[in-house]
């Protein structure tokens, strides 16, 4: 377990956050928080198979235990995936995202992997703005990707930095 880094950015409580491996036991409520965020939210099964799998998969506590983000990656080879990164809908603009990626980013490097992809909803402008910031680039799209309402079809972007 460690500690979120106190920056004087981050407008949340840092040093009262923790980041832990995800466990089955954190699962509702990380499905109470995909729901409560995504149209087309992840199924259990989702999370699941992805703990099965052995991809890396964190959670981000506040002081009273409760979770407030997380995130699943897919290492393989020498490119990492960030396949779902969230944080709480009240709780979003304030560093938890932004300091999900960053672990990200780290596990990443210190698994020796040489990049890191990702998929991002072109409407998803906070989550594009993160991503910018942190160095990632457009390498190309997904046409079709995401479901979207009324039965259509939303691009992916896909997004990669180099490590």
């Amino acid at each position: 377990m460690s500690s979120v880094p106190t920056r004087s950015t981050d407008s949340f409580a840092p040093a009262s956050m923790k980041l832990e491996p995800l466990r089955v036991s954190d699962l509702n409520a990380v499905i109470s928080i995909e729901y409560a965020v995504y149209p087309f939210p992840w199924t259990r099964g989702n999370f699941t198979d992805s703990i099965e799998s052995g991809y890396e998969a964190w959670v981000v506590h506040d002081v009273s235990g409760a979770v407030v983000g997380y995130f699943l990656m897919m290492l393989a080879i020498d490119e990492a995936h960030l396949l779902n990164i969230t944080v709480r809908s009240d709780l979003q603009g304030r560093g938890i995202g932004r300091f999900l990626l960053e672990k990200a980013m780290d596990i990443a490097r210190q698994n020796e992997m040489q990049s890191l992809l990702l998929e991002v909803r072109p409407s998803n402008q906070r989550a594009l703005s993160v991503y910018q910031k942190a160095g990632f680039a457009i390498i190309g799209s997904r046409k079709n990707y995401y479901p979207a309402p009324d039965n259509k079809r939303e691009d992916a972007l896909v997004m990669k930095l180099e490590l």
